[in-house]
């Protein structure tokens, strides 16, 4: 698995990066709110900017790679990260930086809708293997991104944007002269393709349910960093803590869950406990300690539902992987983009605790949103869309622990460009 072209681990190290910007703004948010004199839910606009482009960027990525290729996209992403990383580190006011950080944004929509199929397509001892390298490079950058994020913010601020932009133009100088050319796709994806899907009702359930469970995610994320007072490594550590638990349920502890209990009671009793880990956050926001052990225990909950709902998207909507991933990452980050803002307005205008009791409230819908869709959770466990349709692969437990690389977004084209990869393999050989 291991032992891989030099292609390979270029790109894995730069979705290392590429994960770190997650978390790696959360530790120099209260920072950033004093240097810059910006009030907590202007500065909750570097999440909202990065995150609504994102999701609408995602409309379109598949469009932009079924066109232009694999490796072009790849780089589009990768020089758009650079850029827009380093400059937001160089800006000098807060509106400069939220608008920074919508191109990086979009950069990251491009970046990640190609960098598992470049890995899947690049590399040596099989499909699973690659995907294992994949989720390895995943749970790294979420765990590590806190504290890099910590460990440079204590030196200033602008450290974190210029260290991002700075290991990314190495990727890119690296891809560029390591990374062989991929063929231009000869399936063409349309920009309506993810707006069409949403018409099927089992996708836009499971989206909806997206949505409320990242409001209460990105609200946790976007503003427990202020009450908590601490400085930016001490916050880096606390998030730390919280990206390590998030990469362990992803990748080991949900498919476990999933093989003993099922999708839908996992994800119940999942949903459940977040709201029940907000909801203390909500009663005791100034209390340090209950504070930082709720968002290291959130990490729990979050890899569990990050995993087991992306997966089960990408069975039960009857439309291609990518189609599916795009519809569904463009309604989830929406309220993903929304949530942080949306808490520092109710804080200005209310108090500390309206906002994480309206995240646990938004936690408990999304379960009661994914009941209504209980009999296509139990068909997606048998490999079944919601068209009564058997969904090739989807029982193999190596293809489906893939699904994991696609919390962002970039396994859905992966798997469709290995099967019909495969397919064309067999064609020839007959």
């Amino acid at each position: 698995m291991f032992s891989q072209p030099k292609a390979v681990y270029v790109v894995a190290f730069a979705c290392v990066v590429s994960f770190m910007g997650i978390g790696l703004v959360d530790p120099i948010l209260p920072a950033i709110s004093s240097q810059l004199h910006a009030s907590p839910s202007q500065v909750t606009l570097l999440f909202t900017s990065y995150l609504v482009v994102t999701a609408v960027a995602m409309l379109g990525t598949n469009a932009v790679s079924s066109r232009i290729g694999a490796k072009k996209t790849l780089i589009a992403g990768l020089v758009l990260i650079v850029i827009f990383a380093g400059s937001a580190g160089s800006a000098g006011s807060i509106g400069g930086i939220i608008g920074f950080r919508a191109g990086w944004g979009l950069g990251n929509a491009l970046f990640i809708a190609t960098s598992l199929a470049v890995i899947v397509a690049s590399a040596t001892g099989g499909f699973a293997g690659a995907i294992i390298l994949y989720e390895t490079a995943l749970g790294v950058g979420i765990a590590c991104g806190p504290l890099v994020g910590g460990l440079l913010g204590e030196v200033s601020w602008r450290g974190p944007f210029y260290g991002v932009s700075v290991l990314m133009l190495i990727a890119l100088i690296a891809t560029l002269f390591f990374l062989p050319a991929t063929p231009k796709p000869t399936h063409h994806t349309s920009v309506l393709a993810p707006l069409k899907a949403l018409r099927h009702r089992g996708l836009l359930t499971m989206g909806l349910a997206a949505l409320c469970y990242n409001w209460a995610f990105f609200t946790m994320l976007g503003y427990a960093p202020f009450p908590m007072k601490l400085s930016a490594i001490q916050l880096g550590f606390v998030f730390f803590g919280w990206g390590i638990l998030v990469a362990i349920f992803a990748v080991l502890g949900a498919p476990a869950l999933q093989r003993r209990f099922g999708t839908a009671p996992t994800l119940y009793v999942a949903l459940t406990l977040f709201a029940i880990d907000l909801a203390i956050i909500a009663i005791w926001p100034t209390h340090r300690t209950v504070l930082i052990c709720a968002v290291i225990a959130a990490g729990i909950f979050i890899g569990i539902n990050n995993t087991l709902t992306t997966q089960a998207v990408m069975v039960v909507s009857p439309v291609e992987r990518p189609v599916a991933s795009a519809a569904y990452g463009f309604v989830r980050f929406i309220g993903g983009g929304l949530a942080p803002f949306a808490a520092g307005k109710l804080v200005e205008h209310y108090n500390l605790h309206l906002p994480f009791a309206i995240a646990a409230g938004t936690a408990l819908l999304a379960a009661v949103i994914l009941s209504t869709a209980h009999r296509t959770l139990a068909a997606a466990d048998r490999g079944i869309d919601e068209d009564g349709h058997k969904v090739d692969g989807a029982d193999a437990p190596e293809e489906i622990a893939g699904e994991v690389g696609d919390e962002f977004g970039g396994a859905a084209a992966a798997f469709d460009d290995f099967e019909r990869e495969e397919d064309r393999r067999i064609q020839l050989s007959k």
